[in-house]
């Protein structure tokens, strides 16, 4: 049944006030970065932007933070496909607790933990390094990854995995040849997250590391609004420079992303 007109007259005026909302401060920025350099340094239009990009340092900026997310993305990815399987598919001792320690990772904030996560890693002598910025995060990855894909394999067709075991395929063939190629959608979502998570992240790059060699997009970001200008609109224009590999990646894999956060997590 179709609903009555004014009904669906009236959610799309309720989407459109909310489209509205959530674009009003993205064109806000970018009509900022494109307007006439407030700092008085006689830019204007994209000209801005390779103003930000020379003066910000955002080149070394942005490859650490590539550097970092990708390591993040392909490590927790893989922890937490081999963590979900175990959790989805196996019956072993010790099993629950092992997963509610994994849930311990979603609810405890960063700021609980990134005090007493610096001081054990400056015993291990791993401050200022690029092992202090990838390192958390991908444990904090992990936890979700683990309860993420968890949920997919426990709704995932048992019948596949009984068939290929009476073809005689272990574990770890039955993960990689027959359960993981249908995840895709989840994947992707999972891969969308902790790369958005990961590239935005500015407290533990904050913390963690001093030397400006090793400084996040984020960070680098905060410290060019603080050293490099004074300005709203050179900052405007590093914003979007940080901000546009988020946009590319959910652009380019938004369908994907879609179909696995309306079945990956919850497919029957």
């Amino acid at each position: 049944m179709r609903a009555p007109l004014a009904e669906r007259v009236g959610n799309y005026l309720l989407l459109t006030v909310f489209g509205l909302f959530a674009l009003g401060p993205i064109v806000t920025i970018l009509v900022s970065a494109l307007g006439p350099d407030d700092g008085g340094g006689g830019s204007s239009g994209f000209g801005n932007f390779g103003k930000a990009w020379e003066i910000g340092h955002f080149g070394s900026y942005l490859r650490t933070s590539v550097l970092v997310s990708l390591f993040v993305v392909v490590l927790s990815v893989l922890l937490s496909i081999l963590s979900g399987y175990a959790f989805g598919t196996m019956r072993f001792r010790g099993a629950g607790v092992l997963f509610y320690l994994f849930l311990l990772g979603i609810m405890m904030p960063t700021e609980a933990i990134v005090v007493p996560l610096y001081f054990d890693l400056r015993t291990l002598g791993l401050t200022d390094t690029f092992w202090a910025v990838a390192l958390p995060q991908v444990a904090q990855s992990v936890a979700f990854g683990t309860f993420w894909m968890r949920a997919y394999f426990r709704s995932s067709s048992r019948s596949l995995v009984e068939a290929a075991r009476l073809d005689g395929a272990g574990h770890w063939r039955t993960l990689w040849a027959v359960l993981v190629p249908p995840a895709r959608p989840a994947l992707v979502t999972l891969i969308v997250l902790v790369f958005m998570w990961t590239w935005n992240e500015f407290l533990i790059p904050l913390v963690m590391v001093t030397s400006e060699s090793l400084r996040t997009a984020p960070l680098g970001l905060a410290f060019f609004s603080g050293q490099y200008t004074s300005g709203f609109t050179l900052l405007a224009a590093g914003a979007v420079i940080v901000g546009t590999p988020v946009v590319l990646v959910y652009a380019f894999l938004q369908r994907h992303f879609i179909a696995g956060m309306l079945e990956g997590a919850v497919r029957e």
